[in-house]
């Protein structure tokens, strides 16, 4: 939230369909394992809200931009400038790029840089994988848009840093639950036997006959 505020009343700060995809991306990735679920749609909305910021148009855009990456090659989103331009399905995410190629005043963020992170993972999701193939098509299209790549790089192993950190934190979440789960039946089924000697009513004595008299 202190992010998106600083960045939306900053004066050379534009509403970009590719940080929207940056902040719908992070957004609902760490928020991941949130309970209950039904609460997080509408935090989003709030945070949106709160930076006077449309959600419906947040996760339209984003939306969009995934929807148009996963019909894309490599070679489609470096070479956009001459890939994209004829390209009528893929207009929404030309002129994004093109509105951040032909800024002078671009307000970067460290959530746009997350959006080009996401445009590649969408495009080729196991290539994304591979820092040795990632790097260059990350640094392409850095230089493309004008922008540093080492605070591009820098941010984004930020962001995969803090991830994995989320990841492993859910995993240790989860299995601390599970033990507890297993610890609470363990204990169930020891109660059980005792519980059940303990209703079971007493046989009667049998009647003496009359020769044990």
């Amino acid at each position: 939230m202190v992010e998106t505020h600083l960045l939306t009343v900053n004066v050379h700060f534009r509403y970009n369909p590719i940080y929207a995809l940056g902040v719908v991306t992070t957004f609902d990735r760490f928020m991941q394992g949130y309970r209950p679920e039904r609460d997080i749609e509408p935090i989003f909305q709030a945070l949106c809200t709160s930076v006077d910021s449309d959600p419906a148009q947040y996760r339209q855009d984003a939306n969009a931009l995934s929807a148009i990456a996963q019909n894309l090659s490599v070679q489609q989103l470096t070479a956009w400038d001459s890939e994209l331009m004829s390209n009528p399905d893929a207009t929404l995410l030309y002129e994004a790029l093109k509105e951040v190629a032909l800024s002078e005043n671009f307000k970067y963020s460290r959530l746009f840089a997350i959006g080009l992170y996401t445009l590649v993972e969408k495009v080729d999701p196991e290539m994304i994988k591979d820092e040795k193939k990632r790097q260059p098509v990350l640094q392409e299209l850095s230089e493309s848009l004008k922008l540093s790549f080492d605070k591009v790089q820098k941010d984004l192993d930020l962001y995969r840093s803090n991830l994995e950190k989320m990841l492993q934190v859910q995993a240790a979440i989860e299995d601390a639950l599970n033990a507890d789960r297993k610890k609470r039946l363990e204990r169930s089924l020891e109660k059980k036997p005792t519980d059940a000697s303990a209703s079971q009513p007493e046989e009667p004595e049998a009647e003496k006959s009359p020769s044990e008299e």
